[in-house]
């Protein structure tokens, strides 16, 4: 089996698994964040009388969704927890993390190639991914579209799942087989877990529905999940670990913040001699911290400007050599 592959980038640590020539698999991880995994100290700030449920407020000022707590936890008092999922923010509003009580010891959350040892797999730490992909693959999640023969997938992180909409001009028994192997990709591609909601054209045929149930099973082979048959209205219901953000649910709500580093790695790598120009609309500039642009510098040993045009697009962005 193929290797994940990993980049230390700049604002972002970035996972990738390629097998011939393409990223079948991604994960994506973002400095500072509360991630599952680590075990935190916090105030008991809520809990409601005789539930095992409650909240923990953080020094950082973060609230913590935790339950199984002790029937000797009280309100104000301190409390260690292990946080089990980060925060996921969807929409307008976020999901808090989670956690329960432990007695572990203090501990940051497992790095992006500790997870990935942890959970069996060879990691190789390489200078810059040996494909190309990169970029299209946060460019669906920009879109949040995917695009497969005779149709597309439409992509929305909601509150209650992640939910995927299929449209095209096949006849709908067609449409929807064409549509499998390209929500098993996104799913991996785009490290989506949770509860997915996939809305299939409506097959009137029992036949015609189990024939795509069946494709789903051989497509997800290897991706760990339950899975509901297709009803009489075409949706089929996937549940998987989610232990924080998928790639889709980063780049959705914080699109500038994930644009701004998407910028950074390409200019890391610009290959023409000069100095390295950065041209962005003034909403990108505000997200290019003065930390990032010094490590570009570190990084490629040269001079790093930064040219404001308003009339780009506020989530684009170009990286190209200049004269010294």
């Amino acid at each position: 089996m193929a290797d994940w592959l990993i980049e230390r980038g700049i604002g972002e640590t970035r996972a990738a698994l390629v097998e011939n020539d393409a990223i079948v698999a991604a994960r994506l991880t973002w400095p500072g964040e509360l991630a599952a995994g680590a075990v935190v100290e916090g105030v008991l700030a809520s809990r409601a009388s005789g539930s095992a449920r409650g909240t923990v407020r953080l020094d950082s000022g973060e609230e913590v969704l935790v339950d199984r707590l002790p029937k000797s936890a009280s309100e104000g008092a301190p409390i260690r927890i292990l946080i089990h999922r980060a925060r996921i923010d969807e929409g307008i509003r976020s999901k808090r993390a989670q956690g329960r009580p432990t007695d572990e010891p203090l501990r940051p959350a497992p790095t992006l190639e500790e997870r990935l040892r942890g959970e069996g797999h060879e990691v190789r730490i390489v200078p810059r991914f040996p494909v190309t992909g990169w970029s299209e693959l946060i460019a669906e999640a920009f879109e949040r579209q995917v695009g497969f023969d005779g149709g597309a997938l439409h992509l929305s992180p909601t509150p209650a799942m992640t939910l995927i909409d299929i449209d095209g001009t096949l006849p709908p028994r067609a449409l929807a087989l064409a549509a499998v192997p390209a929500i098993a990709a996104s799913l991996m591609r785009l490290d989506i877990g949770g509860s997915v909601g996939i809305d299939f054209p409506t097959l009137q045929d029992k036949a015609d529905r189990r024939a795509v149930d069946s494709a789903l099973e051989q497509a997800l082979q290897g991706f760990a999940h339950e899975r509901t048959a297709m009803n009489g209205f075409g949706f089929v219901q996937i549940v998987a670990r989610m232990e924080g953000p998928s790639i889709l649910h980063r780049v959705t709500r914080h699109r500038l913040a994930a644009a701004a580093r998407l910028l950074l790695r390409r200019a890391e790598h610009v290959a023409d001699p000069g100095a390295i120009l950065l041209t962005v609309h003034p909403a990108l500039q505000a997200r290019l911290k003065a930390e990032w642009i010094g490590e570009l510098a570190r990084r490629t040993g040269r001079e790093i400007r930064i040219g404001v045009d308003p009339a780009l697009a506020p989530e684009a962005g170009m990286a190209q050599a200049v004269p010294l």
